[in-house]
């Protein structure tokens, strides 16, 4: 679905980018465009995701 903001009367056009910046912001949008950008192998996703898992528990750990 596309992001639609609409202005208010007498809205300035720079409040209107700030809130089409902030919307895309909360949706996750950029976000998603990013994992999405190169394709990942299921393994290779499994084992990122593992390798999180890790650094998070040491971070957790010895903090």
């Amino acid at each position: 679905m596309a992001t639609k903001v609409i202005a208010q009367p007498g809205e300035s056009v720079d409040s209107m980018i700030r809130k089409f910046n902030k919307k895309v912001q909360n949706e996750g949008i950029l976000a998603e465009i990013k994992k999405r950008e190169h394709y990942l192998k299921p393994s290779l996703r499994r084992q990122q995701k593992i390798q999180l898992a890790r650094k998070k528990y040491i971070r957790s750990k010895y903090s």
